[in-house]
């Protein structure tokens, strides 16, 4: 390496609005256990709802996203790819990681069902901490951004699955 040339550029966090209300699809009848597992990231979702679902020309919505037009576009492929595979293939479709800022959070609470969205503070780590339902008091409360992160923010090593365990980066990256 010579003069830093080799050395690519730090990746931009891309601007999400608020995370994904759901975060699994699979084939209805089918366990789980049979099917394959397709990963569409955080902001590869965004650029499905910025462009596919609101209408947005690539260019004001990779502003919203904070990347260049061809990001964006590169993003809207993969999970093009990827959600075309799914639904030819019988894939199970799973939301979740990339380097992504969130504006907003969505709680939901697991006891009523109330989402509610919050601010997210640019910088600030998500927490563990649950938020207690401001419609029924419940502290069983779920964080959608933490969740669909996995814990895999900037700085914060691997990710975990579902159940709780680590998961090496070989496995998040498989799609």
């Amino acid at each position: 390496m010579q003069n830093g040339d080799d050395v690519p550029r730090p990746r931009i966090p891309r601007r999400i609005l608020t995370p994904p209300r759901f975060l699994h699809f699979k084939p209805v009848g089918v366990p789980r256990r049979q099917l394959d597992t397709v990963r569409v990231t955080v902001d590869e979702a965004e650029a499905i709802r910025l462009a596919d679902h609101e209408g947005l020309d690539h260019q004001p919505a990779s502003e919203r996203m904070g990347i260049s037009r061809s990001t964006f576009t590169r993003l809207l492929e993969a999970a093009h790819g990827k959600i075309a595979r799914c639904i030819i293939e019988g894939c199970e479709l799973v939301i979740e990681g990339g380097d992504v800022d969130f504006e907003h959070s969505l709680v939901r609470c697991k006891d009523c069902g109330v989402e509610r969205i919050t601010d997210a503070n640019p910088g600030d780590e998500l927490t563990d901490e649950e938020t207690p339902c401001g419609s029924c008091g419940s502290e069983n409360t779920e964080d959608l951004a933490r969740i669909a992160l996995r814990g895999h923010l900037r700085g914060r090593g691997e990710g975990r699955n579902r159940h709780g365990r680590n998961i090496g980066p070989e496995r998040r990256e498989q799609s």
